[in-house]
């Protein structure tokens, strides 16, 4: 878990290193923290695991802080995925408020950190009707999002995470081409 330091996740995306490693993972591949992985290999959603009270509620997020760049993140954070008000471990019934993207590192700008977070919500199920649904055919509203602020708005307590690194490979423009951007010279 030092890896969240080390490589600067924990400024620039959470405030502390997570307590609990979430188990990511897409059909045999699982995720270790700072691997790095294709954007081919990640289209799809993952699986993700934890130990969770049947009882409690959490919220999962999934971001790229490094939009455009790692050097120049002025778009940063980018949200690839937001579910919230999840019963227990099932995230498969938690309420989608940003459906799944994967990995849309633009060529050229180098190595992306994809940072998955995990918070309880100690108030239980909270309505969330304000932020509205972002599906996946688009970039509207997903960049620009801040981690840090969301869980302090909805006094959210970090619980877990996992991150990734990728790049460019030649599936990103397919993904941009699904949410109608198109190509850009990087700074």
């Amino acid at each position: 878990m030092e890896s969240f330091r080390k490589t600067g996740v924990t400024n620039d995306v959470i405030d502390d290193v997570p307590g609990t490693l979430l188990l990511v993972s897409w059909g045999i591949k699982n995720l270790y923290p700072g691997d790095k992985v294709w954007p081919r290999d990640i289209k799809q959603e993952p699986s993700i695991k934890y130990d969770a009270d049947p009882e409690d509620i959490y919220t999962l997020m999934f971001v790229d802080p490094d939009a455009p760049s790692r050097a120049d993140p002025q778009f940063g954070e980018v949200l690839h995925w937001l579910v919230v008000n999840i019963p227990g471990h099932e995230v498969q019934k938690g309420e989608v408020k940003a459906a799944y993207i994967g990995s849309g590192a633009r060529q050229g700008t180098g190595l992306h950190r994809y940072v998955f977070v995990l918070f309880k919500q100690p108030a239980g199920k909270i309505d969330f009707s304000d932020f509205e649904y972002i599906p996946n055919n688009t970039a509207n509203g997903r960049r620009s999002f801040k981690s840090r602020d969301f869980a302090a708005k909805n006094s959210l307590i970090l619980i877990g995470g996992n991150f990734l690194e990728a790049e460019y490979d030649d599936s990103v423009p397919e993904l941009h081409k699904q949410l109608g951007i198109g190509p850009f010279a990087s700074k």
